[in-house]
């Protein structure tokens, strides 16, 4: 049985209500109007966050991931910074870890003023390591070991034996630096196995997987856990790989009670995959035909998405005039960060030109509802 280990050369703490406000009122005296932040179980939240998933293994790529989050949180712009174990084979974690080392250490920014997530699931290498391919790093750390069977990972290179769901955890906080993660996603995990077990089967293979999570959080190690998907809540029920939201609600009332900690789930969401707001795939209870905004709200959980950018093919894309802005990235962004139930669109970034960019959308206030509604329709006309 997994063990929860403990390095004591981490950084302590955790986002919580008082020092996400803190962040907030020095943003608005920045400058930047309140309404940027979202507030989801007490936390305030920038309504843009950054994103790590693109770049090569190299030290220039590594000083630009590291610079755009020390940059990014410095500006009081974005608190909420995304990753996951694998991004990068570890070492976006790990400059993320340095980016908060050195933040804390010139008493900048606390780390209570700023929420981190990651992700894990997803087989992976050490970055630091480059002569140790993917598979050969899984045989020697967690096989040969005997963690994990080679029969337990997916056909989509996806593993969630309890051992190997903790030992991630274990090297997450060891990478970032951290006494404790703010979230911890699974990994797009049912896109990786719908193929290769029914899904009566992998819903008690994810219980299991909640059991450590909750562990994890009866130990101080995480704060929070939920699902970062791709496909799971946006296809109709009829398809292979079609979640219901509320079942997974209540397998994790089940595992960890009514204060369980499964409060977040991540999705794509922007101009082309609009899933999340046109199709009605969800119920709650008795309430049918809901979207995945509506059942989230229901339930009570926050939704953070992912390329809203669509990793920049969509600044090609002739949009309409929907707001008063002549800039793409504006027009891109603006309407997702104001879309109900979502508190941040993650940017991926690590040019300074982008950060500088992406951080000045801070400064513009999100859609109010009425505006968001008359958006849609100027959107949808020839929709």
């Amino acid at each position: 049985m997994y063990d929860i280990i403990t390095n004591t050369n981490l950084i302590a703490g955790y986002a919580n209500k008082d020092a996400t406000k803190s962040f907030m009122k020095q943003a608005i005296k920045n400058g930047i109007p309140g309404s940027h932040f979202k507030i989801f179980d007490g936390l305030y939240l920038s309504s843009i966050g950054m994103g790590t998933y693109l770049g090569e293994l190299t030290t220039v790529d590594d000083e630009k991931i590291e610079n755009a989050v020390y940059e990014s949180i410095k500006s009081y712009a974005i608190n909420v910074i995304d990753t996951a174990l694998n991004y990068r084979s570890m070492k976006s974690e790990k400059n993320i870890g340095q980016a908060i080392r050195k933040l804390t250490e010139e008493e900048k920014i606390s780390r209570d003023e700023f929420f981190v997530s990651t992700k894990n699931g997803y087989i992976t290498n050490d970055g630091d390591y480059p002569g140790i391919d993917v598979m050969e790093y899984i045989q020697r750390m967690f096989i040969d070991n005997e963690i994990i069977q080679q029969s337990e990972i997916s056909s989509g290179y996806h593993v969630m034996n309890p051992n190997y769901i903790a030992r991630c955890i274990d090297k997450s906080l060891s990478n970032l630096k951290l006494e404790t993660i703010d979230l911890v996603y699974l990994h797009n995990a049912y896109e990786s196995w719908n193929r290769d077990v029914s899904q009566s089967r992998f819903m008690e293979m994810l219980s299991q997987v909640f059991e450590v999570y909750e562990k994890y959080r009866d130990n101080n190690k995480i704060k929070y856990y939920g699902l970062a998907t791709w496909s799971c809540f946006r296809v109709k029920p009829d398809k292979k790989d079609y979640l219901l939201l509320d079942d997974i609600c209540k397998l994790a009332q089940k595992i960890g009670g009514p204060n369980n900690g499964f409060r977040f789930i991540q999705l794509p969401f922007n101009l082309v995959y609009n899933e999340a707001l046109f199709l009605k795939n969800q119920s709650v209870e008795n309430e049918k035909n809901l979207n995945i905004l509506n059942a989230a709200e229901k339930l009570n959980i926050g939704i953070f998405t992912s390329v809203p950018l669509l990793q920049g093919k969509l600044f090609n894309t002739k949009i309409p005039e929907y707001i008063n802005s002549k800039s793409q990235l504006v027009k891109l962004i603006q309407i997702i960060r104001s879309a109900p139930s979502i508190i941040a669109p993650l940017i991926g970034q690590k040019q300074a030109e982008h950060v500088r960019e992406n951080i000045q959308i801070a400064n513009i206030p999100p859609l109010s509802k009425e505006q968001f509604l008359d958006c849609i329709k100027i959107l949808t006309t020839n929709r």
